[in-house]
């Protein structure tokens, strides 16, 4: 009887837009965390830009929208102007608050720099010109440094010798391993692989996600079985990853996915990495179950915006574990040309 009443309230429901919200409102808790994950990160990110003055976010965005602004055919000579004040306003909070600067800031001063030799005469650059010369001066910001991580053009980047049919075997080698060997897997080759994963694109190169890295036996008992799908060889892990996207990286609504498709871009290159040090990964699903939700972030200890994304079991894969085939999709399954 429950199962049919469920049944017809969906139907009834899913006819339109407020009668889905009602649903979800009245009948269904499945997003009741990420509505307030998401809300709890618009409020940090709002927060940041009230009271700091700085949104380490923010800055990134808008220099990456520079950054294409200086890549266009033609380039305008007058662009960024709607933006460019809190640009330079959030890179001085971030300057004060930062006594080392990351590469990414270095990344900001150099674009910011290449945009104000760039640009031409207008009242608003020409003020934010000013204030952005007077902080390369108040924080010995050196010229050399300026000129490192600008738009470059494509024949000067670094040209791989990898073939197509190279990499494409290394995407069928690279299968879910489930039965490792009782080897520690070492974290020089962990990091390796995530240099790699953070070369993989990310809207507007805010990189909105953090891997958390478990290896050590007590924990990894613990957090091995919060994911569904690891029962039956959880024990066998000897690494854990567990990618946690940021949803204070977005103010608008619109953005609140992206946390999932960065970190999926980024996984797939990691774990890509790590067949090429001889590691072997298998990515687990990470359900949207609050009591799971809650251990996860207790254990990791979570901010309220931070959301798992996805786990994953690393390591030397037991030569003698089998792996199960899971064929692929044909091409012509998979892929549609022109709506055809």
């Amino acid at each position: 009887m429950k199962s049919k009443i469920k049944y017809l309230l969906t139907i009834i429901c899913s006819k339109n837009k407020h009668l889905s919200v009602l649903y979800y409102l009245l009948i269904s808790s499945g997003f009741k965390r990420e509505c307030q994950s998401f809300l709890k990160g618009k409020l940090k990110y709002m927060d940041e830009k009230k009271r700091l003055k700085s949104n380490y976010y923010l800055l990134v965005r808008n220099t990456h929208r520079i950054e294409k602004g200086l890549t266009m055919k033609p380039r305008r000579d007058v662009f960024a102007v709607k933006y460019i004040k809190n640009t330079v306003d959030f890179l001085e909070g971030l300057l004060k608050l930062k006594k080392n600067r990351d590469p990414q800031i270095e990344w900001v001063l150099s674009v910011l720099n290449k945009y104000f030799t760039s640009t031409g005469d207008n009242s608003t650059i020409n003020k934010q010109r000013d204030r952005f010369n007077n902080l390369l001066k108040r924080f010995k910001i050196r010229e050399e440094s300026l000129k490192k991580s600008i738009p470059y053009l494509r024949y000067n980047n670094i040209n791989s010798k990898i073939t197509y049919e190279d990499f494409y075997t290394l995407t069928v080698q690279r299968r879910s391993i489930r039965w490792f060997e009782k080897k520690k897997v070492p974290r020089q080759k962990v990091d390796k692989a995530i240099k790699v994963a953070i070369q993989s694109p990310s809207a507007c190169n805010r990189q909105p996600f953090k891997y958390y890295i478990i290896d050590n036996p007590e924990l990894l008992t613990e957090i091995v079985k919060l994911p569904m799908g690891t029962s039956g060889y959880s024990h066998n892990i000897p690494l854990f990853i567990a990618t946690v996207g940021d949803l204070s990286a977005y103010e608008s609504d619109r953005d609140r996915h992206l946390i999932y498709i960065d970190a999926s871009l980024a996984n797939m290159s990691l774990m890509l990495a790590l067949e090429t040090l001889g590691l072997s990964s298998c990515p687990i699903n990470w359900p949207d179950i609050e009591y799971r939700e809650v251990k996860m972030a207790k254990l990791l200890n979570l901010k309220p915006y931070q959301r798992p994304v996805m786990c994953m079991g690393v390591g030397y894969a037991d030569l003698n574990g089998l792996i199960a085939f899971s064929e692929k999709k044909s091409i012509d399954g998979i892929r549609s040309y022109n709506l055809s």
